[in-house]
This record gives C-alpha cells, sequence and structure tokens, in this order.
C-alpha cells in the first residue's frame, strides 16, 4: 500500500470514528449499525473491515474519541478562564444547560455512554468508558489549583451528570429546567 493509500485509509478511519462517535452519544451502541457508521462518514459499509476487526472496536474506539471531546472542552474552558474567576464554576455553568441538554451528538460523554457501559456484553467499551471516566474526573480535581480534591471532583461528576440526565430525560417539561439549575445551585454553593 503507498504513502497515500495509507493516509487515506487513516483519514478514513478517522472519519468512521468521529462520525460513530456522535452517533454513539445520540443513539446508544445498539442504535448504530455499521452501515449507518460508514454512511455517516461518506463510505461504504464494504470497506468497514478494512478499518476495525468489529463493530465493539469502533464502539470502543468511538467512546474514546467522545471522551477526547470532553477533555478537549475541559482545557478549553480551563485556558479560558479569566484569572481570579473559577473553572470549576464556568465548567458548572457551560454543562448544564439547555443547549448542552439538546445537543446529545455533541455533548459529554460521561452522560451519554453510562447506560451502554453498564449493558456492554464487550468489555472494550466498558474500559473505554472507565478510563475516560477517569480521565474527566482528573481534569475536573485539577480546575482550582489543589483546592478541589479527587472526592470533590467525583461528587462534582456525580451532580453534573445526573443533573444532566434527569433533565435530558425530561426536555419539553418545565421541570427540565429545573433539574439543570437544581444542580447548578447544589454545585455552586
Amino acid at each position: 500500500m503507498g504513502r497515500s493509500s495509507q493516509a487515506d485509509a487513516a483519514r478514513h478511519r478517522d472519519e468512521v470514528v468521529r462520525a460513530t462517535s456522535r452517533l454513539l452519544r445520540e443513539r446508544g451502541a445498539e442504535g448504530v449499525s455499521v452501515q449507518e457508521a460508514m454512511s455517516a462518514a461518506g463510505l461504504t459499509h464494504g470497506g468497514f473491515y478494512k478499518h476495525f476487526a468489529s463493530k465493539d472496536e469502533l464502539v470502543a474506539s468511538a467512546a474514546g474519541a467522545a471522551f477526547a471531546d470532553i477533555e478537549a472542552r475541559l482545557d478549553r474552558i480551563a485556558a479560558e478562564t479569566p484569572e481570579g474567576a473559577s473553572a470549576r464554576t464556568r465548567v458548572i455553568d457551560d454543562y448544564l444547560t439547555v443547549d448542552h441538554r439538546d445537543r446529545i451528538a455533541e455533548g459529554c460523554a460521561n452522560t451519554a455512554l453510562a447506560a451502554d457501559a453498564a449493558r456492554a456484553g464487550d468489555p472494550a467499551l466498558r474500559d473505554a468508558y472507565l478510563a475516560g471516566l477517569r480521565r474527566t474526573v482528573e481534569q475536573l480535581a485539577s480546575l482550582e489549583d489543589g483546592a478541589h480534591t479527587h472526592e470533590r471532583a467525583l461528587q462534582d461528576l456525580v451532580v453534573l451528570v445526573g443533573g444532566l440526565t434527569l433533565a435530558r430525560a425530561t426536555a419539553g417539561d418545565p421541570v427540565s429546567e429545573e433539574l439543570l439549575a437544581a444542580a447548578r445551585d447544589l454545585l455552586n454553593r
């Protein structure tokens, strides 16, 4: 295989992973077929096995990409936080919004993939979820210059994920926005 073909193959693989990452967060692992994943990347399903050994491998890779998106978002928020302001507060205020609630395909992997990871028959998705969750906790713990402990980061993640999950489940009813506000209030105490 020539260099161009290798580069094309790597690019196509990345396109499939990125497209599947969005579908996975939006529909869950059982709601995404190989054909849909390949089509979302603009490819035919016939080339799937050139890139992946199985759907489980693709799903685990897509979960990793979804967590990479969250890591990048947290890094960006921390970097853009003005001196003297709280990066933790900015993360909370960014996370617990109607916009984040409604953008499931671009949203947090911790929230979108929790049920899939719990039900995963193949350990690859569960392993990818656990690794991503641990990185999220580390990032949350690092937001406040050492004052933000591991335990506090775990507590924050529990309230963030729980608040967003409940808000998504009740979208369209006024209680959805009340849940977001309640979670923000609890975390900002």
